[in-house]
């Protein structure tokens, strides 16, 4: 264990945690492909994977600012990652869809942090792997669970 976690408090510790993971993730990314993307573009990826959700959707599923948020699709649609397309019936509204390689990145990603969940297992254990996805996934009483 990192020295500088041992007297961190729960939150603080995952925090960390999710930091280091999602420094792996984009490392590995980073060394096998050359289309670069931020941990907030993502995000956003995740959120429209196999989906086709109008961009206001979007906005509001992540925790990002609106403008923020509209950068940074405008950035993926750049990079081919997305398609944006208008709603027939609401001039308005725009839907946002991963493109063919768009899925393909995504999917090489999930790739990527599946082997990064073996790694984890292999050292931990399966039974600890599990116990510690059924924690996380369980209802904490905090609200928004």
């Amino acid at each position: 264990m990192n020295p500088e976690w041992q007297d961190l408090d729960f939150i603080d510790l995952v925090s960390e945690r999710h930091l280091q993971l999602r420094e792996i993730t984009g490392k590995l990314w980073n060394e096998t492909s050359n289309i670069y993307i931020s941990n907030s573009e993502w995000y956003i990826l995740s959120r429209i994977y196999k989906k086709k959700p109008t961009i206001a959707l979007v906005t509001k599923s992540v925790n990002i600012s609106r403008q923020a948020t509209h950068k940074f699709i405008k950035k993926l649609e750049a990079k081919g990652l997305v398609a944006i397309s208008s709603l027939e019936n609401n001039k308005k509204d725009k839907c946002i869809q991963l493109t063919p390689l768009g899925e393909e990145c995504y999917e090489k990603s999930e790739f990527l942090k599946a082997g990064i969940e073996q790694q984890i297992a292999a050292k931990i254990g399966t039974d600890k792997l599990e116990l510690l996805r059924e924690i996380l996934t369980s209802d904490w009483g905090l609200g928004d669970d």
